[in-house]
């Protein structure tokens, strides 16, 4: 592979780390203005980060390293996935690692990593976030897992990367059926799985309605701000692979400068829309109850076995 290819891989890997803030700012500053506020600017969550990061970081008594270890292994598994999703183009050296099955299982072990960390402290806040945050998450990687499976029968294989290139090359079969479940799922999944409104607030403190929240509240300084980035990149990647499994234009297929150029402009097009429109929904939408998330989440991998359903019975006619 060429030194290009290998480029490409570490400017979409700093495409993550770098617009994760900028991502979380712009969707502020968009809730900010439909609630008739000013807003911080998009650029706050980067002085946020610059600020954590010259405090000292502190350990409640009596936690292991559980606790110790969690951020920087969140931020590195959510660094490894955005590396390995084909979010600028589909022809790098990883990309014949880039299988699904790693991708949702890399995203996994992030979430298990907070848990454990929740429970690590033993307050009361930590297990009860930890134990919200495993209930969603048995539901939201198996809808992942079939959403985009669906996507994988006409293709013949779970490599992403591939997924994205045979869509590139047909993407009728986007509105088909199977596409249209498919997308419905996933999104309620992203939803899920990066804590957003209507199945978790990620700007509340009433513990009665904290998931991830709960989990993170004992950290403070560096380490708080490594949890706040992979949080932050977490959403960035996944509205990217939204982007590219469902509006696929713009990513290259092969490896050039002016192809990494364009998906570059393609891709923070596209994300900063979905992070916009996803911001505005959530001004609109209220939280639902706790025990009707299992419910939601239930109906979308409905929706994602449907999808696989439909996508086989293509398939076979």
């Amino acid at each position: 592979m060429s030194l290009l290819g290998h480029a490409a891989v570490a400017l979409q890997a700093g495409a993550v780390v770098g617009g994760a803030p900028l991502l979380t700012g712009l969707m502020r500053q968009v809730r900010a203005r439909l609630e008739g506020r000013a807003g911080a600017g998009v650029l706050q969550p980067w002085r946020d980060l610059r600020k954590l990061l010259r405090r000292e970081s502190t350990e409640p008594v009596g936690t292991g390293p559980a606790f110790r270890t969690a951020p920087a292994l969140l931020v590195a598994t959510t660094l490894v996935v955005g590396s390995l999703v084909p979010l600028l183009s589909t022809d790098t050296p990883v990309a014949g690692r880039a299988d699904l099955i790693l991708v949702v299982a890399l995203l996994a072990l992030g979430t298990v990593t907070l848990a454990l960390a929740g429970l690590d402290t033993g307050t009361a806040f930590g297990g009860m976030g930890a134990s919200r945050e495993m209930t969603i998450a048995a539901l939201v990687e198996p809808t992942l897992l079939m959403a985009v499976f669906a996507l994988s029968t006409p293709a013949g294989t779970t490599n992403l990367p591939t997924i994205v290139a045979d869509v590139v090359h047909d993407p009728s079969r986007l509105a088909s059926p199977a596409g249209l479940l498919a997308a419905a799922a996933l999104a309620v999944a992203v939803l899920a799985e990066t804590g957003r409104l209507p199945l978790d607030n990620p700007s509340t403190h009433l513990e009665l309605t904290m998931v991830h929240e709960a989990m993170v509240l004992e950290y403070a300084g560096r380490d708080l701000a490594l949890v706040e980035i992979g949080a932050q990149m977490r959403l960035t990647v996944l509205l990217g692979l939204l982007a590219a499994l469902f509006a696929p234009w713009g990513i290259a297929t092969t490896t050039s400068v002016a192809g990494l150029a364009v998906a570059l402009v393609a891709l923070t097009a596209k994300v900063a829309l979905l992070g916009a429109l996803l911001a505005a929904a959530e001004v609109l939408w209220a939280k639902i109850r706790l025990f009707r998330v299992p419910e939601l989440l239930a109906g979308s991998f409905l929706l994602a076995l449907l999808a696989v359903a439909s996508s086989f019975f293509l398939s076979g006619a």
